[in-house]
């Protein structure tokens, strides 16, 4: 895939949770939240202060976020679904 995000934004790919419930129940897509956790896979090289210098990114490729539920803009790279958000939605990165 040859896709960079522009400025402050990040490429991100959700990680899906369980399919089933503590009691074996399956749960149906429509049901299901929408997973807060995710997986960096770009970014963009910062956004630019007032005086047109870069702010660096504190996120990284490879990196384990934890954003909103909401947040971000679905597409479609090459067949898979991946979500671009802004930084600043991000919550954390978690270790």
């Amino acid at each position: 895939m040859s896709f960079t995000p522009l400025h402050d934004r990040v490429l991100v790919r959700r990680i899906e949770g369980d399919a089933k419930t503590s009691g074996g129940l399956i749960i149906p897509d429509a049901a299901k939240e929408k997973p807060q956790e995710s997986d960096v896979v770009a970014v963009g090289a910062g956004a630019r202060d007032e005086d047109g210098e870069r702010i660096a990114m504190e996120v990284k490729a490879g990196d384990r976020i934890l954003s909103r539920k909401w947040s971000g803009t679905e597409i479609k790279l090459d067949g898979e679904d991946l979500i671009i958000m802004k930084e600043s939605v991000i919550l954390g990165v978690m270790a």
